[in-house]
């Protein structure tokens, strides 16, 4: 038994499979939902799989990268977590394999002895503008069964979605403060 990609049902079971055999029991809310996680779960494990494989590395690091890799002068250790949206411990733990690897760096502020901030090493731009490119590499493969067009209008169309999700995200925030 094949889903509506081909693959078989018994090589991996995904959020979709589950409503597949009764999709008129589930809102088309839902079953959208679904598809949306369904995507980017298929499309973060092949990415996890793929910097594992041809950089050794993991997608958290390579998210910690990305993120220093932005800027020059680097960032707070608190900031990082907040843009990566994990305990400041997972980053801490993150940032010392690192900096043991030379990759990245620690300054810790002159004024503030609790403010470190991190920035990546000449090697650690290196290493991360590889990585970095192939990603793109890998997303364009992933993608390149979609004309230019469509990915386009998904584009639009997610953007419209991101817009409903804020809104009702929004409203739900108004009624709870009673406005």
């Amino acid at each position: 038994m094949s889903d509506t990609n081909g693959a078989a049902a018994q090589d991996y079971i995904d959020a979709e499979y589950a409503v597949r055999d009764n999709p008129h029991d589930h809102r088309s809310e839902l079953r959208l939902w679904l598809r949306l996680l369904t995507c980017a779960n298929l499309i973060e494990a092949e990415i996890r799989k793929r910097l594992r494989e041809q950089f050794d590395t993991t997608l958290p690091r390579f998210d910690l990268m990305a993120q220093l890799f932005r800027t020059e002068d680097g960032v707070l250790l608190g900031e990082l977590s907040q843009r990566m949206m994990v305990s400041n411990g997972n980053v801490t733990g993150l940032v010392e394999r690192l900096v043991q690897e030379g990759l990245i760096e620690r300054q810790v502020s002159e004024t503030d002895r609790r403010a470190v901030r991190v920035r990546m090493t000449k090697r650690g731009r290196a290493v991360f503008a590889k990585m970095a490119e192939a990603h793109g590499d890998w997303i364009a493969e992933m993608l390149g069964g979609l004309s230019e067009n469509d990915r386009e209008r998904l584009w639009n169309r997610l953007g419209g979605l991101k817009g409903s999700v804020r809104g009702a995200i929004a409203g739900r925030d108004d009624e709870r403060k009673g406005k």
